[in-house]
């Protein structure tokens, strides 16, 4: 899927990101509990270099707790990680307070305080965790990509400094499913992407785990063995969603499959899982290989004494 999702202000937070990192002792991200592979910014690691890392898995409450807690086991089992899953909304700053204390035993008190980043892709939920860890609207909040445009610090104990940071994307997926999944989650701004093309996708996953949950939640018979625009057509017709002459307005009817995803109306649900994820990582690696060998090669029958910068 084409997506178009790296504006401008990106790049002014990867530079910001990278400055600050130098002095920082944890690094927190944050996940999107129904996406945790795919919301992780493979960007960020480069950034961060070794920091120590806690991934907070956050939306936890519309999430699949099964899947929630493979992910959790995947997280914790890597070194210097620590991993948690919550509802950023009802978040209280005990346990990030503790699980970063214990990534960096050596900091603490006035002499030597903690010194933590909190990064993420965009409208997973950052400022309303630190307006709850806060108890307080600190932090602008909103539905849209991008709300967060500067660096904040704040003090959540007398020798704990948060600094929140804008969210931000990278400049280019190689995991071909990962891009639809961010579209559905609300991620990237909806003029980046086609609305119906993300829902069908959406829907053609769903029909695998989750069939169950669509046909309940749309009051529709089996949607085993339809098409996703079969399936589609059919939410548009049970939602209302016609245009003159009784035809299916399928803007309409993608619509309302994304916002009852967002909204957790389909259900608690999660579109990957570890293993899932790792399969799909490894395929877009493996391309992401074959592409850059492409390019080495057309650079190199223009330019044989050229040097390989591909980036």
């Amino acid at each position: 899927m084409a997506i178009q999702w790296f504006p401008g202000h990106m790049h002014l937070t990867r530079k910001a990101i990278a400055e600050r990192v130098k002095d920082i002792d944890v690094v927190i991200e944050l996940l999107d509990a129904r996406l945790p592979g795919s919301s992780a910014n493979p960007m960020l690691a480069e950034l961060t270099g070794h920091r120590p890392s806690l991934k907070v898995l956050n939306k936890e409450d519309l999430a699949d707790p099964a899947r929630t807690a493979l992910w959790l086991a995947h997280y914790n089992a890597l070194p210097d990680t620590r991993a948690i899953g919550l509802d950023a909304s009802h978040a209280t700053s005990a346990p990030f307070i503790d699980a970063c204390r214990a990534l960096a035993p050596l900091r603490g008190g006035m002499a030597k305080p903690m010194r933590v980043l909190v990064c993420g892709i965009p409208n997973v939920g950052k400022s309303t965790l630190i307006n709850a860890l806060v108890g307080g609207r600190k932090a602008k909040t909103g539905d849209e990509p991008g709300i967060t445009r500067l660096e904040q610090r704040i003090v959540l104990a007398d020798d704990f400094y948060l600094w929140d940071t804008p969210g931000v994307l990278w400049p280019r997926i190689i995991v071909a499913q990962s891009g639809s999944k961010l579209a559905a989650s609300g991620a990237i701004g909806r003029n980046a992407f086609d609305e119906q093309e993300v829902a069908l996708d959406l829907l053609a996953y769903l029909a695998g785990p989750y069939a169950g949950l669509v046909e309940a939640r749309f009051q529709l018979g089996s949607i085993e063995g339809l098409k996703d625009e079969e399936v589609l057509e059919a939410i548009g017709r049970r939602r209302g969603a016609l245009q003159s002459g009784g035809r299916i307005n399928f803007q309409k009817a993608a619509e309302a499959v994304l916002h009852e995803f967002r909204s957790g109306g389909l259900g608690r649900i999660t579109l990957e899982t570890p293993t899932e994820f790792g399969a799909w990582l490894a395929e877009g690696q493996t391309r992401d290989a074959e592409r850059r060998a492409r390019k080495r090669a057309r650079k190199n029958r223009q330019d044989p004494a050229s040097e390989d910068d591909d980036a």
